[in-house]
Order: C-alpha cells, then structure tokens, then sequence
C-alpha cells in the first residue's frame, strides 16, 4: 500500500463554530478543502495513530465522497480501526453512542445538521472525543490553529471502500468495518423506555405520524415506531434518506415541516406528531390543537421523566442554553433540582453530563437529550414523550394545560434574520453591546429595563471561561430579550433574536405567543433597531 504525500497551503475561512465546520457543499468540494481540514483535525486532537474512529453522516450529498477521503487519510495516518455506518449513515446521536459503546477515540460526523443539502446546498464535518460529544473549544481551537499552519496531507493509495456491504476489511494496518447503524440505537432505546406500554397505547387505537424530512432519522424511525412500537405502516413518512432531503428544509420549525404542523390542525389530524432534523438530534412534538415549543418541551420533560424506566430514579440537574426560556427553571425550583444556564452549542452540556451533574438539557433551537449520549437526539424526546403519554393516559394538550396551570406559562418566540449583510449585523449587536451598561432603568416600548449584559459562562466542572456569548435584556415585569449572531449558518449572518415574558394567569395562556409578546417584541426592535440596520421589515422565520 503507498502512502501519498500531497504538497498543500492553509486555506481561509476553516474556524469551526458551535458545531463544526459548515460551509456551501461546492466550497467543500474543491480539491484540498475537506483534506486540509481533516488533516487539521488530526493535528488538532494529537493524531490518530493506533485510534478508534467512528464515521459516519446525516446522508446529504458529497456525504458518500467524503467519508472515501476520510478513511484513506485515517489509514495513512495509522489509524488502528474505524467504525462507519452502513451506506455511510449515522445519525449524529447514534454515532455518539457508538462512539462511547464502543470506547473510540472520537468520531468524524459528517453534517450541517437542519441545513439544506444537495449540490447547492450545506456541507459540514466535526469532530467527537471520546465520550462522544462535540469537541470542546480547546480542540477546536487547536484544530482551527493547525488549518493555518498545514502545509501537506496524507492519502493511502487504496480502493474505495463498499459502504453498502456490511462487514470487516483492511487497509494497511487499519482494520474498516461498516456496521449497521440503527441496530445499537434501537438497543439503547429499549433500555431507556417501556416499549410494551408505548406498544399497548398504540394498540387501544393511538395514531401518531412521524416526518422524517427525508433525512437520518427515517431509517430509525421505522425500525422502533412502526417495527418496535407496532405503529401502522405509513405513520413515518418521508423516511428514505435523499442526498438533498427531497428537495426540502430539514428543519423541524413551522416554516420548513408546515405540511406536518398543517396536518395536525386538520379535522383528520393524528393524536400525537412530530418530526425531526437533517441529523436526527432535533425534535418537534404536537398534539391535537397543541404545539409546543422547545423550550416548554424541556420543561415538560423534566417534570414527568420519572414516568419512563431509564429516569425511573429522579435526575440529577437539569441546563438549558441561555437563549431557551427560563421554564425549566420552574420546574426545577419545584424539585429542587440544580438548573444550569450555559452558552450555545451542545459542547458545553458536556462537562455537566460527565460530572453528573445534570441528566436532562436542551436547546430552544429544538434540540433535547439526556445523558444517554452526549448529542441531543430527536427520536428519543419522541419516544420519552410517547413513554409520558403512555403512563399518563391524557392528551398532549391536557398534559400541557396542566403543565401550564401549575408553573405557569413562559410565553416564547425567536425571530430570525438570516443572511443578513455580515457588516450590518456585527454592526447591530457592536452598539448593543456598548449599550448594556447605561440601559438598567431606562425605559422602552413601556418596558423598563432590570439588567442588562453580554453572557460569560463559568464552567463549573473545569473552570473554563466563555464570553461575549449573547446579549441579555431583562425586564422588571420578568420579560426578556436576547440578541444573538449565530454560528451555525454559511453565508452573511442571522440575527437571532430571543423573546419571552411569563404569565401566572390561566385565563390569558390561550393567548397567540406573537400576541403575548407585542410589547417585548416592539422593545426589541427599537433598542437594536432592526428594521433600519438590516434593512428587514420582518424576520425570515419565526419559532
């Protein structure tokens, strides 16, 4: 076997974000792109010599052609063994668990996670430590210092593996094993939950309808809902991977899954839907004539997790991302359960996992998980939610309502400006952020402001420090606002901006969110002065 050895120059723009390194699938199709920076991240997490890798993607295209780079450059750099899913699928949450079953070194994840696919649209790639997390900032900092020092990758001169065919081959002295990638989720699964009760819901007549977005959650979806669960066939639909996501937007949001959302308000709706993301770690639940957010998801979660056998014990603590409303933390303060506030990006749930400090977190962005994996993962807030809905024997909705009338109700919404001219928005939040020292009592939209700062985290497993992460805007009656540029985007910028306000009344929880918020909203707007900065009338997408 020969080992090349390709002459090469660091090439701009490769700093990963809170998930990796996304960019245009063409930018990562040029010659040298995806190797420098796989050759970085070898560099970045100390070699991969004699190393367990796990790889694997959410399917999109130029996945297929990717994962052939990365094993030819694992094998010429002496890896001892990788781990891919057969036709080169993984769900980002099921490669974090084989990752950890299996005790690898780390995992390669091939994803721009709720992005569109195909040739036009997003690529991505990260990389997993051990215990089967997103790196942390350490290592991704060292990997974003190695793709500015490369000057050569390595390729082994050997034939493409066949993904499609399971089994065990070698290349030099790597041993190569495509496995299959649904078989050690579904295990884990039936750990964690009452199959037999879900089952024996579903059988008394209980219809649900699961859309897959045509992304990596299908295969798994169909395995434990209609296989496991005795769903009918047909209830998950769009279930076959497409490199391009079926021409669709692999975001469980009410924009990109309206078909599932417009479904469930129709006098034929299901009594449970949900849906989930381009690599399976998002989800979107709704029952008959109830939506729920991402983050009353979290709380609700949280307060009845007892009810599935794998949470059985009560949790440890419970974290939520900063920019996620603050109802867990009623939930919380009632149980008497540790609450963490943290920074965006999945990484930073990690070290309270590990330290056992918590055994639930989420995301507003719609992602929730546990400490079964250190990924948030879609299907399994499903199937806790269809434990819950089994052991309670309500509705969704009345087990919201209920949820409601004890903690009251967090009124949430984001509102999101993407692609928004890069200039303008750093601009935006620049001025905001000089503003937060002067704005404590002033008021704005009728509103006067309790506080106001840029969020620092303090890790309280390492010590580790993480600034300028969003700017928070609290408000006397209890209302907040947070502005954010996120990370997770390819091209220009979006400006994520957070709402909420809470209401003790149970006469006003029936109100439309946008309707709740108005006030908040306005605030918003004329502290950053959107509408003049960025030259939007409104948001692209509202959550």
């Amino acid at each position: 076997m020969q080992i090349k050895t390709i002459a090469t120059k660091p090439i701009d723009g490769q700093k990963p974000g809170t998930s990796g390194l996304r960019k245009k699938t063409r930018v990562f199709m040029q010659p040298g792109y995806l190797e420098n920076y796989v050759e970085a991240i070898f560099a970045g997490v100390g070699g991969v010599t004699g190393k367990v890798l796990v790889i694997g993607g959410d399917g999109r295209f130029f996945n297929d052609k990717a994962i052939q780079v990365i094993i030819k450059m694992a094998v010429a750099h002496g890896a001892k063994k990788l781990v891919i899913g057969k036709g080169g699928l993984f769900s980002t949450p099921a490669a974090s668990n084989v990752i950890r079953k299996l005790g690898a070194f780390g995992g390669i994840v091939l994803s721009a996670s709720h992005n569109p696919g195909g040739e036009e649209g997003d690529f991505g790639i990260k990389f997993n430590g051990s215990n089967g997390g997103p790196a942390p900032e350490t290592v991704t900092d060292a990997i974003f210092a190695a793709t500015k020092t490369v000057t050569e990758y390595r390729v082994a001169d050997i034939a493409d593996i066949d993904l499609d065919r399971l089994g065990i081959s070698t290349a030099g002295e790597t041993e190569i094993e495509v496995v299959d990638p649904v078989a050690d989720y579904v295990e884990l699964m039936e750990k964690l939950f009452d199959f037999d009760k879900i089952a024996a819901l579903i059988k008394s007549g209980f219809t649900l309808r699961f859309d897959a977005m045509h992304a990596a959650t299908g295969p798994y979806a169909k395995a434990i809902l209609e296989g496991k669960l005795g769903a009918a066939p047909g209830s998950v639909i769009n279930a076959v991977p497409l490199p391009d996501f079926g021409g669709g937007h692999p975001d469980p949001n009410p924009i990109y899954a309206k078909d599932l959302y417009d479904f469930m308000a129709s006098p034929g709706a299901t009594d449970f839907g949900a849906a989930s993301d381009g690599d399976g770690d998002r989800n979107i639940v709704i029952g008959r004539g109830a939506v729920v957010t991402p983050s009353d998801s979290l709380a609700l979660l949280a307060a009845n997790a007892h009810l599935a056998k794998g949470y059985a014990k009560g949790l440890a603590g419970v974290a939520r991302s900063m920019p996620t409303s603050c109802a867990v933390d009623r939930v919380a303060a009632k149980k008497g359960l540790d609450c963490y506030e943290t920074p965006t990006g999945w990484k930073f749930f990690g070290n309270l996992l590990d330290a056992g400090k918590v055994t639930l977190c989420g995301e507003e962005s719609a992602g929730t998980g546990s400490d079964h994996v250190r990924e948030k993962d879609g299907l399994w807030a499903v199937l806790l939610w269809l434990n819950i809905l089994a052991v309670r024997g309500e509705s969704l909705k009345a087990i919201q309502e209920k949820h409601w009338a004890e903690y009251g109700r967090t009124f949430y919404t984001r509102h999101d400006y993407e692609a928004v001219d890069t200039a303008a928005a750093e601009g935006l939040v620049s001025r905001l952020r000089d503003m937060m020292p002067t704005l404590p009592g002033t008021k704005v939209a009728g509103l006067e402001v309790a506080s106001a700062d840029d969020f620092a985290y303090n890790d309280p497993v390492d010590g580790s420090v993480t600034k300028k992460q969003g700017l928070r805007i609290l408000f006397k009656g209890g209302e907040r606002v947070v502005f954010r540029l996120s990370g997770t985007g390819t091209e220009g910028a979006t400006l994520r901006v957070y709402l909420e306000s809470f209401e003790p009344d149970v006469s006003k929880h029936g109100l439309d969110a946008q309707v709740a918020l108005a006030k908040v909203i306005e605030a918003a707007d004329k502290l950053a002065e959107i509408k003049a900065r960025t030259g939007r009338q409104a948001p692209d997408v509202i959550t």
